[in-house]
């Protein structure tokens, strides 16, 4: 593990919370630009739509660049059945050239919404899929070939003359390389490596053969890494997992965290009709954490690691938690603060 950020859920809304939609949003930059003073890596968000989170991350990423300097931003993940991929393409390169390409976009099929074929909603319709996984992969291919500037629409020929095509504007070099798929199945990323993009080994996978997570997950980097090399890409690909981990440092902490050591084992359960593995709660004092994190053979073998944070407990709470992994936990699992420099991936 090279380096560590937050995912945030962004959940507002809830009776208990009184978090509205712009508290979530103003906190959400708030607790990026902290973590970015910390030295963290990367501030993460996932994405929903009919739901009281985060949507429509554009907006919010781009404010966060603004307020930063260091830290890569990003999603984990975009649901692709509901973006129109060109105009993904023309936000994903606005927000890399604002950001002085800090960005680390996850994108995936996505999971179950609250909304019934949502996408639908949003007018892409046509899947035959239950899921919708037809229609995202056929997306993604368009968004690939968008983003590599690569002409895609008719020139008006009045204006052109005939037979001119055009590239989506504007237009970030090397975009395509901080493009991140979340993959919830070893198929699933070797399918990845053969597109070249990085992996975002998902919070649930849709697998579940009796391992650990944390094996059954480092198989699946296994699997892409071999099948990177095998497609002969020429550049070193980033891998990222995620966990939620409460290091205890105060009797505060103490006090919180008790709640949360019923979650200290894996889960397995069925979402979206496939039998699925769901990882496990870290939560512990430092040293006892570093043992169990540099045993998850998943963590020690992706080059990033993203905390899953309670967002709704507010900025103060989730910086404590940020600073208490960097300061206690994170440099005797081989964490390189964004003062470093921008994370690299394992060479293969």
């Amino acid at each position: 593990m090279k380096s560590f950020g937050f995912l945030s859920f962004g959940h507002y809304g809830a009776p208990a919370s009184g978090y509205s939609a712009k508290d979530m949003l103003t906190q959400a930059i708030d607790l990026s630009a902290a973590a970015d003073d910390l030295g963290v890596n990367g501030a993460y968000f996932r994405v929903h739509h009919f739901a009281r989170q985060a949507a429509s991350p554009f907006p919010l990423l781009s404010a966060i660049a603004a307020r930063t300097q260091r830290i890569e931003v990003g999603t984990g993940v975009i649901d692709l059945r509901y973006e129109n991929p060109y105009y993904f393409a023309e936000e994903a390169a606005a927000l890399d050239l604002i950001a002085n390409n800090r960005i680390a976009l996850g994108i995936s099929r996505g999971s179950p919404e609250p909304a019934l074929r949502g996408w639908e909603t949003f007018g892409y319709t046509g899947s035959t899929d239950p899921r919708g996984a037809d229609i995202a992969r056929r997306k993604f291919d368009e968004l690939l070939e968008a983003i590599s500037g690569r002409p895609v629409a008719p020139a008006d020929p009045a204006q052109f003359g005939p037979g001119q095509k055009l590239p989506i504007e504007p237009h970030s070099p090397g975009l395509a390389e901080r493009l991140w798929w979340g993959a919830g199945s070893r198929d699933t990323a070797v399918w990845a490596a053969q597109k070249g993009v990085n992996l975002m080994s998902s919070t649930l996978l849709t697998e579940a053969t009796g391992q650990s997570f944390g094996d059954l997950q480092a198989e699946q980097i296994d699997l892409y890494r071999q099948a990177w090399k095998d497609a002969g890409h020429t550049h070193t690909p980033r891998v990222s997992v995620s966990r939620s981990v409460f290091p205890v440092v105060t009797q505060q902490d103490q006090q919180f965290y008790q709640l949360r050591q019923g979650q200290g084992a894996d889960q397995v359960g069925v979402i979206d009709g496939f039998r699925s593995t769901f990882g496990r709660t870290y939560v512990g004092e430092p040293d006892e954490l570093i043992d169990q994190l540099k045993d998850d053979a998943a963590v020690m073998s992706a080059d990033s690691l993203m905390l899953t944070i309670p967002s709704q407990l507010g900025v103060d709470f989730n910086a404590h938690l940020l600073q208490s992994f960097a300061e206690h936990v994170a440099p005797a699992l081989g964490w390189e603060p964004n003062t470093e420099g921008p994370t690299t991936g394992y060479e293969i």
